[in-house]
């Protein structure tokens, strides 16, 4: 099982691509408080979040929280300031967690030097600051499914059964 980590998201329309691409995957999608934003029904439905009901949301008061329940066991982080590039990590196991920052300022240095092996980045020119978090989440996911073997997701297109 695949889970998408956002730690204190605070732009609703990135949240909403990441909970579109946890729907289209069927990877779980874990949002840690403080948001930026208002997940209520009434809130979600205005949006126009078609897709809502398809993803498996859990909410946590705080980080400590988050890793109460789930722990730490293959939980990679997504920085730009990582050592690593996500080709390098090892999403082959069942149970695997991204865990992104907040669109500002990304994780605390404090997280990232705690799982300074497990910090992970997306090549990119030095020019750019980094890429938009969903695009980052996407990314990031599909490489995890890649690894995976894309489970439970499908794989023929209909156009192959004509």
């Amino acid at each position: 099982m695949l889970n998408i980590v956002l730690l204190e998201p605070e732009i609703p329309h990135n949240t909403g691509a990441i909970a579109r691409t946890c729907a289209a995957t069927g990877a779980r999608l874990h949002l840690i408080k403080p948001l930026g934003f208002d997940i209520s029904d009434k809130a979600v439905k205005r949006c126009g979040l078609d897709y809502w009901h398809l993803v498996d949301i859990s909410v946590y008061e705080n980080l400590d929280e988050y890793l109460e329940k789930n722990g730490d066991d293959n939980l990679w982080l997504a920085t730009t300031k990582a050592p690593h590039a996500y080709c390098e990590a090892d999403f082959s196991t069942d149970c695997v967690s991204i865990m992104l920052g907040k669109e500002t300022a990304g994780l605390p240095e404090e997280l990232r030097m705690q799982y300074y092996d497990r910090c992970i980045r997306i090549p990119m020119v030095s020019a750019a600051r980094s890429l938009n978090l969903s695009n980052s989440a996407a990314i990031l996911a599909y490489e995890a499914l890649r690894q995976q073997g894309f489970p439970g997701l499908l794989d023929i297109g209909s156009m192959a059964e004509s």
